[in-house]
Parts: structure tokens; C-alpha cells; sequence
């Protein structure tokens, strides 16, 4: 989507993702977040969360890949100066397929009149209906690429 197209207000679906395999949680893991339970299948079975959960940043991930795919592959996207929310209600588990939701809070040109900015709500819900995800960003678009 364009920025031009982002309005306060506009709810937007940016798609399903497979479903998530123990093999992707635990490799993601390995390498960015190696906290055991995240790569410990044993360890994680035993433990208050009943088996493997993936890490919240590989739940960002998806998130980002899903709307970078439904809503930024045509925009004007240059970049985020960053969150002011994360929150991960519930963990990603294995099997889960996650749905992206994304809510425009806020859309403007800045003051140079040179970047469209929308701070926005990315939701990710399961397949089961649960809320795995809660986010606020603003992300940056480059009104010079839109002429």
C-alpha cells in the first residue's frame, strides 16, 4: 500500500503464516535468543510453559515478513524509528499459524514535508484466537518516491 492510502482508523489483514515447526523456533533460537526454553524440548516440557515457545523477537519477525508482504511490498517504506509497545500476551507455540492485524493510529506528513508517518497496532492472533503479539510502531515513508 501507499502511504497516501493509510488512514486513521483503517484496519488492515496482512495475512496467515504457516504454521510455525518446533525446527524454526529452536533454530531461530540458537542463534539470536538461546534461552532454554526456546531450544530445550525436555527442559521446556517440564517447565510452566508445557513445551517449547518460540521467542518473542522470532514472533516480531513474523509479524514484520507478514506485513511487509500484505501492506509495505509496493510502499514507500524507508524504516522505523522504533516501538513504543511490545507485548507478547501469550507464547507462539509449534503448529501455530498466526494472522496479522494492523490498525492505523495515526497518519501524517512531517514538518519537512519530506516523510509520511504512520505510528500503527500490529495484533498477531492464532488460529486458535489467541493473542500472541501486541505492538506499537511508527514506521517511515518517503513521500519523494511517491511521485
Amino acid at each position: 500500500m501507499k502511504f497516501a492510502e493509510l488512514k486513521p482508523g483503517m484496519v488492515l489483514r496482512g495475512g496467515r503464516s504457516e504454521p510455525i515447526t518446533e525446527r524454526e523456533i529452536i533454530e531461530f533460537a540458537q542463534r539470536y535468543d538461546p534461552q532454554w526454553f526456546h531450544i530445550d524440548l525436555p527442559r521446556a516440557a517440564a517447565s510452566r510453559w508445557q513445551g517449547l515457545i518460540a521467542s518473542g523477537w522470532h514472533t516480531c519477525s513474523i509479524a514484520m515478513q507478514l506485513l511487509v508482504a500484505h501492506v509495505l511490498s509496493d510502499s514507500e517504506s524507508i524504516g522505523s524509528p522504533g516501538l513504543e509497545q511490545v507485548r507478547w500476551p501469550s507464547p507462539l507455540r509449534p503448529g501455530d499459524a498466526v494472522e496479522l492485524q494492523v490498525e492505523v493510529l495515526e497518519s501524517r506528513i512531517s514538518s519537512s514535508g519530506k516523510m509520511g508517518i504512520v505510528r500503527w497496532r500490529w495484533v498477531l492472533t492464532t488460529q486458535a484466537g489467541t493473542q500472541v503479539l501486541d505492538l506499537v510502531g511508527t514506521s517511515l515513508f518517503d513521500l519523494a518516491a511517491a511521485g
